[in-house]
């Protein structure tokens, strides 16, 4: 993906986790969910690169970090975005997570005592039960599916990504989502990811969903097949003080279907919360 480049390197546990660092100003992290990488964010963070420093990251397993044949599991994110954000000398950023990347972003605070200066959390992984009947399928079948034929995999992971957009995506626009999960390593690591889902890692934090301690909006796609909205309305109701938006006409990934509601959701939400 040469028009999104990921030019640093951070080693986490013996890996290669690649980043980037953009603009100037007060801190904004992005982090992505699954199958995807930071790549989510192309529309979304270029916005921001002058009045923010920007910060994002390819998860481990995900995008152009690591291939890694062991834990790349929820489990394990959220210690790697706690490292990252003492790597790049954060003690309370703005931040921005999608789909998984809740899950880590929620996990990191209320585990690993990490603080933000705001949170917004969109379609993410936060209540349980979660997982398509794909997902679950890939589960228990995990060897079986990282070894299908190449055609197959380049029909597979398309049909996959598409459930998560309502608009009608070019081959050339979905690209960049498919390709790192074709042929060797990618394939593997698809499979991978999707086996060590395990509903324990949201359960391990929702029950201290009233103790998050910053303000908190979460954007949900009207048209979330993947996560309905209802799930989002609940966590709503889970989390004191916090602002709820559907965003209509849009699935899963807003940030294909509506990147215009993230922006602007954003521009109301930051300036709110200036540091002094």
């Amino acid at each position: 993906m040469t028009d999104w480049p990921l030019a640093q390197t951070y080693r986490f546990n013996g890996h290669s986790v690649r980043f980037a660092v953009r603009g100037d100003g007060p801190p904004l992290v992005f982090v992505h969910g699954t199958p995807f990488s930071s790549y989510v964010w192309h529309r979304i963070a270029p916005h921001f690169i002058t009045t923010h420093r920007v910060h994002y990251f390819d998860l481990l397993g995900y995008g152009l970090s690591d291939k890694v044949d062991g834990d790349v599991s929820l489990g394990m994110q959220n210690e790697l975005l706690a490292r990252l954000l003492e790597h790049w000398g954060l003690d309370c950023p703005d931040v921005v997570a999608h789909d998984f990347g809740g899950a880590t972003v929620l996990r990191a605070h209320l585990l690993n005592g990490k603080d933000y200066r705001s949170l917004t959390l969109i379609d993410p992984v936060a209540l349980s039960p979660w997982g398509s009947p794909f997902v679950q399928h890939v589960r228990q079948h995990e060897a079986a599916f990282s070894g299908l034929p190449d055609y197959i995999q380049q029909v597979v992971v398309p049909a996959y990504i598409r459930g998560a957009i309502k608009r009608e995506i070019p081959d050339d626009e979905l690209a960049p989502y498919v390709q790192p999960w074709l042929g060797d390593p990618g394939q593997a690591a698809f499979y991978r990811q999707i086996a060590q889902m395990d509903e324990r890692y949201t359960r391990e934090v929702e029950g201290q969903y009233s103790s998050i301690r910053c303000p908190v909006q979460i954007l949900w796609g009207e048209e979330d097949k993947w996560i309905p909205i209802e799930r989002g309305r609940a966590l709503h109701r889970m989390i004191p003080g916090a602002q709820f938006y559907p965003v209509p006409n849009a699935g899963h990934l807003v940030q294909e279907d509506a990147p215009e509601a993230i922006v602007a959701a954003l521009l109301r939400f930051l300036p709110l919360h200036k540091s002094p």
